[in-house]
């Protein structure tokens, strides 16, 4: 089943090219010779305005700023401007600005810049006050029919950057590429929606071409960039470095706005009234939805629920406040348009999801609904505007979240949208994000996997609806839901930081999730697809998620600086690249900027309404030399912070830079006010130091050391150190102090992140690739790696699933600097354990540097199946993993759509099989024989039911090894039999792939599969 969304932009490309094919003779012509601006011959200097003229050609300069102007040149001489209003925002005072003849060029100057425009011919070069030059023109504006150019010459190593949301890219350099800017409809690799026609560049410039017209941008040697329009308009920003270009973009097309806390929680989408996909229902039932967040314990902020073409609504009065009640908002989608929205406010709605059929000719009816549904939800109550769409255009990041469109959940999916909302940063998009695991296709893995790193974009939503089962974090089961509920959790945990840097979007344009580079620019792997796949969520987290089918993360690059694993508190030095992460299910490959001040909202939240006045605050601190973080507090909700109710608290840490010292919190006083601020709130603190500190004061006093856990848990404040998390930590909590005052928290005779001495601490490691039989006693590896010091009586434990068994290793007495010690545990897994991925934690005790310390690690390793005992069908074995290019693989039946068990009988050349499989390519089905079989036999081919289309081919894997290969086979082939030799083989995978590059119709049957065992 296709979205009508997609169906429709379907049908606006065939009419499209229906037009092309009628528009007569003209269309095949070639393109007619571009025309290059000619020769100066009159000047003309008005203030910050400028007019050059050329013949019969126009060009105007206007400065907006001293360190930003605008260059407009009119072909016939007269100056048009199709945005009009509509994307720039009236400007301050001009600048003060001077101009000289040089003989060979005028020269237009701030106190920042100066634009020389040569004469002969007419080009613009822009340089800094100081001389040196930011970009030149190779030639003059040329424009030829539709399309106008400039032409610039590319410095050896400049990077480009920008153009909005460019799927699969953006977070790495442009180099070398060539970027549309447009609509496309295209939503996947390689498409690009919610285009913004401005790039920047690292030389420390930007361009925003003003217009509603696409663009095309080579940036090639040199660099050509491109309107589709006989006009030239284009506003240049100068800047110390790409952030402040970007400031200086969104000063004149608008800041990102600050959505409500709720916005920043987890969405829900679906139709709930007379869903064909999943029978009747009515509004109300979306409750019965909110419900299962309640009960499973986990956050959601706000619900569409009407999200379906064709799908209405009714009792919305009851229904937003039934999820009101559940502390959530109501959603609605606006398929219909605007007229109602006035209603639909007053009666509960806080959230518009705008639909892409709304993007009119260049945008503009696009933008202007975003603004008008933004503007729609203030004008009827009190709360944030707060919109969602695809397809917009410069402008709407004042007004709304950017999202991808409908897509396909699958580990290909993950890997294209990493470097999309980090690089649509780039453009001034501070929140743009994909559907956790797509609205179509999806799996419990991927969807869980896609779940961990958008935690850590600011924005994100869920959508049911369109796939073969609902889309929500419970729906999968165990142990999909407590990994799922463990990172919406974390999320929510992280609102006050992820709140602050919202705050900072409306005043410096940059959002939350950011390519290493923005931070790094000095970083030499930043630009390249070294760092592709992976981001930075604020400064403070690099977030490198795993985008294949793997328990493990390679290529993982860390930039100069000490960076901490989040979840062992394991230290590394950048610049480095990190192999062989270990990252089973649960674990998110997420590292931590060591100086971090990270405010937290602790106990487990499940919505920002269970804060209150007096609700405790948590700082998760790293401590290395000096650093700060300053909170943003407000209520949250409404818009009375544009007002100035709000307030800052600012943190402020000095430390060692490395080694031993003391180490020092302070907490200054809160700044401003707003209804529902704190007069007082507890503390907590954790703070990573690898070493315990002497004592602990609280202004002066000293606080009581507490023994463990427990007696902390209880005790109204004091501190205790904790050795076995993270490398050792620091927990302190206080009594509630009033917020109108500062205090300070002295830790002594302890350390900056890594320890009093650095690299004394252990490693643990294990082996990739470990296997374990269920309820069969087997051994489990870890590996040991002493530090810059022995490591000595060291103990390994595992903390395993409940019902398995271990026997602890003996102690090894000594592990010398620098070596690695592999240590076997004996471990049993329940007889009932499922078979797959388990998660296992190593947890490693040892003295090293006058100090007891704890490494700690988590893995996976497979749980095995029984292996078969005799002769079995392939499709009565429990399969490891199955991927498969429509829906699910089939056991005994053909492929059929995206739900189980809805395909046909298999069939192939007229012979109807009871046992097989139905696969579709690309397909691959891993199963266990553990070295007790010899033979596989099968027919394969394609099924009778696809009517002569298709072409794939069949192979048969063993432990890593192609053993059989069948020839290229299409629909009208005869079936091909296979018998072949897996004598000994443990991992057998039975994959069905592509071979004429279209999907269509690829069904593939492994008939009477079956294993010879014994």
């Amino acid at each position: 089943m296709q979205s009508p969304m997609r169906m429709r932009a379907r049908v606006a490309g065939l009419v499209l090219g229906l037009l092309a094919v009628f528009a007569g003779p003209g269309a095949a012509q070639a393109e007619p010779s571009p025309t290059t601006v000619g020769d100066v011959t009159a000047f003309a200097a008005d203030g910050p305005v400028y007019r050059l003229t050329a013949g019969r050609t126009e060009a105007r300069v206007s400065f907006v700023s001293p360190e930003a102007f605008r260059i407009e040149l009119a072909p016939d001489g007269g100056f048009t401007d199709p945005t009009g209003a509509d994307i720039v925002l009236p400007q301050g005072r001009p600048p003060a600005t001077r101009w000289k003849d040089r003989g060979d060029r005028y020269e237009l100057s701030t106190s920042e810049v100066t634009l020389r425009a040569y004469k002969s011919p007419l080009r613009f070069a822009l340089h800094r006050a100081d001389g040196t030059r930011l970009w030149a023109e190779t030639q003059g504006l040329t424009w030829a029919g539709d399309r106008t150019t400039q032409t610039l010459a590319r410095g050896s190593d400049e990077q480009f950057y920008g153009a909005g949301m460019q799927n699969g890219r953006g977070n790495t350099s442009h180099r070398g590429k060539t970027v549309e800017v447009g609509v496309d409809y295209n939503w996947n690799d390689g498409g690009h929606p919610n285009s913004v026609p401005f790039y920047l560049s690292s030389a420390g410039y930007g361009v925003y071409r003003n217009t509603y017209a696409p663009n095309t941008y080579v940036f090639g040697d040199p660099v050509t960039t491109t309107a589709r329009e006989q006009r030239f308009d284009a506003y240049y920003f100068a800047g110390p470095d790409m952030k402040d270009v970007i400031g200086q973009y969104t000063a004149l097309t608008g800041r990102p706005f600050l959505p409500p806390v709720y916005g920043l929680e987890i969405g829900d989408a679906d139709c709930y009234l007379h869903n064909a996909n999943r029978g009747e229902r009515r509004t109300l039932d979306a409750l019965k939805v909110a419900d299962g967040y309640v009960e499973h314990d986990m956050p959601n902020g706000w619900m569409l629920v009407n999200d379906g073409y064709g799908c209405g609504y009714e009792d919305l009065a009851e229904t937003a406040q039934g999820l009101q009640q559940r502390k959530m908002q109501l959603g609605l989608w606006t398929e219909d348009g605007l007229d109602t929205l006035a209603e639909q406010v007053r009666a509960g709605q806080r959230v518009a999801k705008l639909d892409v059929a709304w993007v009119g000719p260049g945008y503009k009816f696009a933008l202007d609904g975003c603004k008008d549904a933004y503007a729609g939800i203030e004008a009827n109550s009190d709360a944030r505007g707060f919109t969602w769409a695809p397809e917009s255009w410069s402008g709407a990041q004042r007004c709304g979240v950017q999202w991808s469109g409908d897509q396909a959940g699958s580990w290909e999916y993950i890997r294209w949208q990493i470097p999309t909302y980090a690089g649509a940063s780039m453009s001034g998009l501070a929140y743009t994000t994909g559907d956790v695991d797509g609205i179509f296709g999806g799996s419990a893995p991927t969807y869980t996997r896609d779940l961990q790193w958008k935690t850590f974009l600011p924005v994100t939503m869920t959508m049911d609806g369109w796939a073969a089962n609902d889309k929500q974090p419970f729906r999968y089961g165990e142990p999909y839901t407590s990994v799922n509920r463990r990172y919406l959790k974390l999320h929510e945990a992280l609102l006050p930081y992820v709140y602050s840097y919202a705050h900072e979007a409306t005043r410096t344009g940059v959002g939350l999730a950011r390519p290493l580079v923005l931070e790094y620019p000095d970083d030499a792997k930043a630009a390249t697809d070294a760092a592709k796949y992976q981001f930075l969520s604020g400064r403070d987290f690099l977030v490198a998620p795993v985008y294949q089918d793997a328990t493990e993360r390679d290529g993982i690059h860390l930039p100069k600086g000490t960076w901490i694993d989040y979840w062992s508190g394991r230290t590394y030095e950048g610049p480095a690249t990190v192999d062989d992460y270990s990252a089973p299910l649960d674990t998110l490959p997420l590292f931590v900027r060591a100086g971090a001040t990270v405010p937290m909202w602790p106990g487990g939240i499940r919505s920002y309404a269970d804060r209150g006045p007096g609700s405790p605050l948590a700082w998760d601190v790293y401590p290395q030399g000096s650093s700060s973080f300053t909170l943003y507090e407000d209520d949250g909700v409404t818009r009375r912070h544009r007002a100035g109710e709000y307030a800052t608290q600012r943190a402020e840490v000095e430390a060692p830079r490395s080694g031993g010292g003391d180490v020092t919190v302070r907490i200054g006083a809160s700044r401003g006010s707003f209804d529902g601020k704190s007069r007082a709130r507890p503390y907590d603190f954790t703070v990573h130091t690898g070493d315990a500190p002497s004592s602990v004061r609280l202004d002066g006093r000293t606080l009581p050391r507490l023994s463990g856990a427990a007696a902390f848990a209880k005790a109204p404040q004091g501190w205790w150190y904790d050795r076995d998390d993270r490398g050792g930590v620091v927990r302190v909590k206080t009594a509630a102090l009033p917020t109108d005052r500062a205090f300070a928290l002295e830790l002594e005779d302890t350390a900056a992140v890594g320890g009093a001495v650095p690299g004394a601490a252990a490693a643990a490691a294990a082996p990739a690739g470990q296997e374990l039989g269920a309820g069969t006693p087997g051994k489990v590896a870890v590996d040991v790696t002493a530090g810059s010091r022995d490591a000595t009586d060291v103990t390994v434990s595992l903390d395993v699933p409940a019902g398995w068994r271990v026997t602890p290793a003996p102690e090894v007495d000594r592990i010398p600097a620098g070596t690695t010690r592999r240590v076997e545990v004996e471990v049993t897994p329940a007889k009932d354990a499922k078979p797959g991925e388990a998660t296992l934690t190593a947890a490693v005790r040892y003295g090293a540097a006058g100090q007891l310390r704890t490494a700690v690690q988590r893995f996976s390793v497979a749980v095995m199946p029984e292996p078969p005992a005799g002769d079995v069908w392939a499709s009565d074995l429990a399969w490891l993993t199955s991927t498969n290019g429509w829906g699910p693989p089939e056991r005994d039946r053909s492929n059929g759509e995206s739900g189980a068990n809805d395909g046909r009988t298999l069939t192939l050349a007229g012979t109807e099989y009871e046992k097989g499989i139905g696969a579709h390519a690309e397909s691959d089905i891993e199963v266990y024989l553990g070295g007790r079989c010899t033979t596989f036999t099968a027919d394969t081919g394609i099924d009778d039911e696809i009517g002569g289309y298709g072409e794939v081919a069949f192979s048969v894997e063993a432990d890593g090894k192609v053993l059989w290969t069948s020839p290229d086979v299409t629909g009208a082939s005869a079936t091909v039999p296979a018998e072949v030799d897996v004598t000994g083989a443990r991992h057998v995978r039975l994959k069905v792939t592509d071979t004429d590059g279209s999907k269509s119709g690829d069904h593939g049957d492994w008939a009477a599969a079956r294993f010879h065992c014994g």
